[in-house]
């Protein structure tokens, strides 16, 4: 069996994170950001103090580009785009029709319409709800209520312990309308894979770090900003969505294979002895989890592997004790953990 190192690293000293901050700071404000260093740096963990994960993430993303004087420019783009698509794809029928003037008719004035709904007069043949034209935007619309209704139900049940997500507040609600919005728009522009159960809570983490932005405009574009880096994220576990794929290589199947062989490599008594499951964490957790996921030059999938082989080696000795049942309940009940020690064996399994 590999050696791994499984002995804490030493905790940080509060002069240590002061220090850690102070050099985020300076790396965030350089004209030309060094993704090199921020990706060192965003590795260890962003502070949660620091008040800068959403850039940071931003910017390890993708979303935007290092040269800081493009940020303005870019987001304003983005932002944009993303305001149209919302209103190509979630604008209710009725309300296009309104909005939108067809061949052969002019705008629709307020004299058309009665109680929000128009004139059978002026009700064109591809505007009917019933038909079954593929252009047809009402064809389109009940095609996703099923996706819609997947949609609001998991939507619902994302992190039902945390107020931001859930609860009667308008906040919470709002939130929650955000996820859905994001969602069905990638569902729409991705007819492949549409939305695939977990995508929630992908987009949680993503959406709640947004949200919290300290700037005030930056938050209030949570919606938007979460949409394009979700988009850039599931590129990379694109295949893990999409069913057809599912028992081939890149697919899910061939993803848990990679992890067998990865535990083999290190621990080969394990492995003969596991079938492997998956668990969560606290979302706090999950966070600083992203941070190291994230800071991966080569796209999260293989720190992600690691940092999986790492919890089955950290309860090594439960696991070897254990039989399937008892094993099983231990993976979808993970014991608390250090997440600075988990993320220092991930580290080491390379």
């Amino acid at each position: 069996m590999a050696s791994s190192p499984r002995s804490p690293p030493p905790a940080p000293t509060p002069e240590f994170e002061i220090s850690r901050q102070s050099r985020l700071f300076a790396a965030l404000s350089k004209k030309v950001i060094d993704l090199d260093e921020l990706r060192m740096l965003a590795a260890q963990g962003v502070p949660d103090a620091a008040g800068v994960r959403a850039t940071v993430w931003k910017l390890l993303l993708g979303y935007l580009p290092n040269d800081r004087s493009l940020w303005e420019q870019e987001l304003a783009k983005k932002r944009g785009q993303y305001a149209a698509f919302k209103d190509e794809f979630l604008t209710n029928p009725v309300k296009r029709a309104q909005q939108v003037p067809t061949e052969g008719h002019h705008n629709v004035s307020a004299e058309h319409v009665d109680n929000g709904f128009l004139h059978r007069s002026e009700v064109t043949r591809e505007e009917h709800p019933l038909s079954l034209g593929k252009t047809s935007a009402w064809n389109q619309f009940f095609e996703y209520s099923e996706i819609m209704e997947q949609i609001d139900r998991d939507v619902k049940r994302t992190h039902p312990d945390m107020q931001f997500f859930c609860g009667d507040s308008s906040f919470a609600k709002s939130n929650q309308e955000s996820l859905k919005n994001v969602l069905l728009i990638f569902a729409k522009l991705n007819a492949g894979i549409r939305y695939v159960q977990g995508m929630n809570e992908v987009l949680a983490p993503l959406f709640f770090v947004f949200r919290s932005d300290p700037d005030d405009k930056n938050a209030e574009f949570a919606e938007a900003d979460s949409f394009f880096c979700f988009v850039e994220l599931l590129s990379g576990f694109r295949d893990n969505f999409c069913q057809k794929l599912d028992n081939s290589a890149v697919g899910i199947r061939g993803t848990l294979a990679k992890l067998s062989q990865l535990v083999a490599k290190y621990d080969g008594e394990l492995q003969q002895h596991l079938e492997i499951t998956t668990e969560e964490f606290n979302f706090a957790d999950t966070i600083h989890i992203w941070d190291t996921l994230l800071s991966d030059p080569g796209g999260p999938q293989e720190t992600l592997l690691r940092i999986c082989c790492a919890m089955l080696i950290l309860v090594r000795k439960r696991l070897l004790a254990g039989d399937f049942t008892s094993n099983l309940k231990l993976l979808q009940n993970y014991p608390p953990t250090n997440i600075s020690h988990l993320l220092y064996v991930a580290n080491k399994l390379h």
